[in-house]
């Protein structure tokens, strides 16, 4: 989609971004209220600035100043000094009204938006899986960062001084036009060939700048992909092609800014070109006009004082207007984030669960990642509270799809997921997951202390039971010997910790949770036997008493399950004792019968 390059063009994202920001606005009435009071007093006191010089001029240089002087009682030497004084008084009150105005919008500006980008991060950990898989990491975390920073600097650079600006034109147009019409008329005159020479302008800077915003984000994008996965690039030597990667996008942006620093830089010294122009053609009709009796020389001065101060906010006008507009697309980007509707979300029926006993059931469950394809196929399965059972299959058969579906991190397409005999879709999320805990592959844990990785599992946990969930995982030793034992704050990802230590706290992470339910997706996948021996002893410890869902590839980490339910083809194929399953498989190669497809509408 193009982005705005002109304001017109930038109303409708500015109105969308207004519209997501006007809730937080509410609460910040009475700093807006004050700085809107600052901003009038700075534009009247910018109007009244010029008049203590007009006085003077006219008393100084005309000899019927003197007699005004005379008749109102007032001696020269006395008026010069008071509209000097006068100067002064107004230069401090309009710039003590001018700090007031920044601080004041700044502020509001700032808060509301840091509230914007609290919602945002909130509304992205709130949006189903499916949309994170589909999205690049590099790009929301810059949206969450960048594109809100955008709108920060622009709101307090930009959009508050364009209109105090504008403010300020409109009232001095007004105060010249009663000086003297036709003088006013020639300045209007000037300002259509500065609208031309700055739109034409601004599109080009707003085109560069665009350019240089896409090579920002590219190079945010590989940044992300490439240090999150710094132990494949290293492995594979991919150091160089990484690196010319990130140069060819670190140059673009490069040549883009340097090119909307020369368009903005010409922009300006023609517009100081087009004032100098205007200045000297009011100059030389104004001086007539004073020659004519006409006009007062102080009253010329107020009309060059205010042409030259007159432009400023033109020229602020075309300056920040492709800032706005980039403002305006960036705003966008933030709103189509809080505008994404979020299919997980509770249903205004939902209910918290009570305490659950941990009967599971798949209730002829269909399910697809790409639409026509689906995964799981009328699949029914029941698992008995306090039953271990072990689910295997090739991949691509929907093993891991049940876990999903049982963490509610996915909604079925048809049938129903149920826990206790309740549908997962009439209790509330939070509860669900509260009562179901996972313990992946690869365990991801957090830069944080030890002591924060495990609390993680349930908010409120104790020092006591994290140190009791870690004995039960077998961490308790390894965590101890760290430098600073549970306070020893891990690496990202958990990446100072050998891959044992690793699962070990993910277990004492899942064992504070205390859930009925727990999932096993290929916990011990990856691990050496002895550290393998160790970490299944921790599970064994975590799942006694709980219903267990065992999802592995190994048929060996199967024969302990009281179950053995095997999936192909989206259905279950085959169940029963371990041994059993297992003898029955290893007697026939053929696969189970897949039923026809049906017609399968997403989100039904």
């Amino acid at each position: 989609m193009a982005r705005p390059t002109t304001l017109r063009e930038a109303a409708p994202g500015l109105r969308r971004t207004l519209r997501a920001v006007r809730p937080h606005l509410r609460g910040e009435r009475r700093l807006l209220a004050g700085g809107a009071a600052a901003l009038f007093a700075e534009v009247a006191l910018r109007l009244l600035e010029p008049w203590p010089l007009k006085v003077v001029l006219d008393a100084v240089v005309i000899a019927a100043g003197a007699r005004i002087a005379a008749e109102q009682g007032m001696d020269l030497q006395v008026l010069v000094p008071l509209m000097a004084l006068a100067v002064l008084a107004l230069v401090v009150a309009r710039a003590g009204a001018a700090y007031l105005m920044t601080v004041l919008f700044a502020l509001a500006g700032n808060r509301v938006l840091t509230r914007v980008r609290a919602d945002l991060f909130a509304h992205l950990q709130r949006l189903p899986l499916a949309y994170h898989e589909r999205s690049r990491t590099g790009d929301l975390v810059t949206r969450v960062t960048s594109d809100v920073a955008r709108l920060q600097e622009t709101t307090v650079t930009a959009a508050l001084p364009l209109l105090g600006n504008v403010v300020t034109l409109a009232g001095m147009l007004v105060v010249i036009a009663f000086l003297d019409w036709q003088l006013a008329l020639l300045v209007l005159a000037v300002f259509p060939a500065f609208a031309v020479t700055s739109t034409r302008l601004t599109r080009r800077i707003t085109s560069v700048s665009r350019g240089q915003r896409h090579a920002e984000g590219a190079l945010a994008s590989l940044a992300t992909e490439s240090l999150g996965a710094m132990k494949v690039v290293q492995a594979y030597g991919l150091e160089g092609r990484m690196q010319e990667r990130f140069a060819g996008s670190n140059e673009r942006t490069l040549k883009d800014g340097v090119q909307g620093k020369k368009l903005s830089a010409g922009l300006e010294r023609k517009t100081d070109a087009l004032v100098g122009v205007a200045t000297a053609v009011v100059l030389y009709v104004g001086a007539q006009r004073v020659l004519a009796g006409a006009l007062s020389p102080g009253e010329l001065v107020v009309f060059l004082t205010y042409l030259k101060t007159a432009f400023k906010p033109m020229r602020d006008v075309a300056k920040y207007t492709g800032r706005i507009a980039k403002a305006a697309a960036s705003g966008e980007r933030v709103v189509d984030v809080l505008e994404t509707r979020n299919d997980l979300g509770d249903a205004s029926w939902a209910r918290p669960a009570p305490r659950l006993r941990g009967h599971v059931g798949f209730e002829g469950v269909w399910m697809s990642y790409v639409p026509g394809r689906p995964v799981l196929r009328g699949l029914d399965l029941r698992v008995r509270a306090g039953e271990r059972v072990a689910v295997v299959g090739a991949s691509g058969a929907g093993k891991s799809t049940l876990a999903a579906l049982l963490s509610r991190l996915r909604d079925p397409e048809l049938g129903r997921v149920t826990l206790d005999g309740h549908d997962l879709r009439d209790l509330t999320l939070a509860s669900v997951r509260s009562q179901v805990t996972v313990v992946l592959q690869e365990s991801v844990l957090f830069a944080a202390t030890v002591r924060e990785n495990i609390a993680a599992g349930r908010p409120g946990t104790t020092d006591a039971e994290v140190e009791a969930a870690a004995r039960l995982a077998g961490a308790h030793a390894f965590v101890e010997r760290l430098p600073q034992g549970y306070d020893t704050v891990v690496g990202e990802r958990g990446a100072t910790l050998s891959g044992g230590q690793r699962q070990r706290i993910a277990i004492a992470r899942a064992a504070v949770r205390d859930a009925p339910v727990v999932v096993l997706d290929e916990a011990l996948t990856g691990l050496d036997d002895e550290t393998g021996g160790e970490v299944a002893a921790a599970l064994d410890r975590l799942c006694e008493g709980r219903t267990t869902l065992v999802i592995t590839h190994d048929l060996d980490a199967a024969l302990d399950a009281d179950r053995l339910v095997w999936l192909d083809g989206g259905v279950v194929a085959d169940q029963g004792r371990p041994a059993e399953v297992l003898a029955r498989r290893a007697a026939r190669h053929d696969a189970a019968p897949r039923p026809l497809v049906p017609e399968v509408r997403r989100g039904a």
